[in-house]
């Protein structure tokens, strides 16, 4: 298990990228009030679990056909979904970083292969500050992003 926090990663020496840099200002804030809205979170635990649900979309976009079939557990999911859902602004985000729409197709069974962990270490290595608490606490489950594909 890695002990690491969110401070520890600018420990090379090179700062972090910031996730809110790639999200409109308002559109950072609706997000957080809408998972403070629809989940038993409050605005901390909204902001975090955003922040690294941007991350991974970031990374999932920039290493699109590497195959690296990343995907992120359960908890950081939720935030990705709440983002799919508010569907015009997913859509300009998508537009924006990656000119296209990037599409969300899961597989129906989840995957037990480690790719939770795996993830979390691709988006770190893409320069992003990594909320270790809140992939580690789904490490023992799994992504259910199809085996083989570009997924996210």
């Amino acid at each position: 298990m890695t002990t690491g926090t969110v401070q520890d990663i600018g420990r090379t020496g090179t700062k972090p990228r910031d996730p809110k840099s790639f999200i409109d200002p308002q559109v950072w804030e609706r997000q957080i009030a809408l998972l403070v809205r629809d989940h038993p979170f409050d605005t901390v635990m909204a902001e975090r679990l955003f922040g690294q649900a941007v991350a991974y979309l970031i990374t999932a976009m920039e290493k699109w056909g590497e195959n690296l079939e990343i995907g992120c557990g359960p908890l950081v999911d939720i935030a990705v979904h709440g983002f799919i859902l508010d569907t015009r602004n997913y859509r300009e985000f998508c537009d924006r970083h990656f000119g296209r729409f990037l599409e969300h197709i899961p597989a129906i069974e989840f995957k037990h292969d480690g790719s939770v962990e795996r993830t979390a270490h691709i988006i770190e290595a893409n320069g992003f500050a990594i909320d270790w608490p809140l992939w580690e606490a789904d490490f023992a489950k799994c992504t259910p992003c199809y085996p083989g594909s570009n997924c996210h």
